[in-house]
């Protein structure tokens, strides 16, 4: 699932743009109207957009009304202006919802995923991913290798859901740490860390003559893209 985030500010759009991916969402970025309105032109697979109003070269009222006559994707604006009346000139030109900066992002992320389920986009409904021999299916929270469910504990399983979220994608043992930490509220050590990469590699087995979770030395661990069912 696509994800446009509009945005001027690089610190907040570089934020959201880390956050989305950790959750999952594919995400393109643009911090003008023009860039913004290009991307759109040039895309027609973007399922939901994170709009802020006031940019250098216009507005997101006027992005959302380019939006609306094309798609009904899912539209939440993002402005520091919390009055009645930008709330209300939002919604009047197509938006979904609206929240104030500053902002929670794990709020946010709430906001647009009750959104996306109310439309019946949410990314869980990306519903099942190959990895390498194995199926994943995200809504029943399981593995299966030959329609046989592979047993994994609780944190194996928000382990491989990093990897899933980050697919393609290089990670540091610090930032594996840390995404554990935040999902899960449990301490685990760096120690605890390769026997749970251990224990993942040996359940989802190897594909084509490689672990499906490789080591990048003196680096980190990558798990490569794969494909939606």
């Amino acid at each position: 699932m696509t994800v446009l985030v509009v945005e001027d500010d690089n610190i907040i759009r570089e934020g959201l743009q880390i956050s989305l991916r950790q959750d999952g969402y594919d995400v393109l970025t643009a911090a003008t109207q023009n860039a913004a309105l290009d991307t759109i032109s040039g895309n027609q697979t973007i399922d939901a957009f994170l709009l802020d109003v006031m940019l250098p070269d216009g507005d997101g009222y006027t992005i959302c009304r380019e939006i609306r006559k094309k798609s009904d994707a899912p539209i939440l604006f993002l402005t520091a202006c919390d009055d009645e009346v930008h709330t209300v000139l939002a919604l009047e030109q197509g938006a979904d919802d609206y929240i104030a900066k500053p902002f929670r992002i794990r709020e946010l992320l709430a906001r647009m995923k009750a959104i996306l389920r109310r439309v019946g986009k949410d990314v869980v409904q990306q519903s099942r991913i190959a990895i390498g021999d194995n199926e994943l299916d995200l809504q029943a929270g399981k593995v299966y290798r030959n329609q046989k469910n592979i047993e994994l504990t609780a944190m194996e399983y928000r382990l491989l859901l990093i990897f899933v979220n980050h697919r393609g994608q290089t990670l540091s043992r610090k930032q594996l740490l840390t995404d554990i930490w935040d999902e899960a509220g449990d301490f685990v050590n760096d120690n605890t860390l390769t026997v749970y990469i251990k224990r993942l590699r040996e359940k989802l087995g190897d594909f084509e003559g490689q672990p499906l979770i490789q080591t990048v030395r003196g680096i980190g661990y990558r798990m490569e893209k794969q494909r939606l069912l």
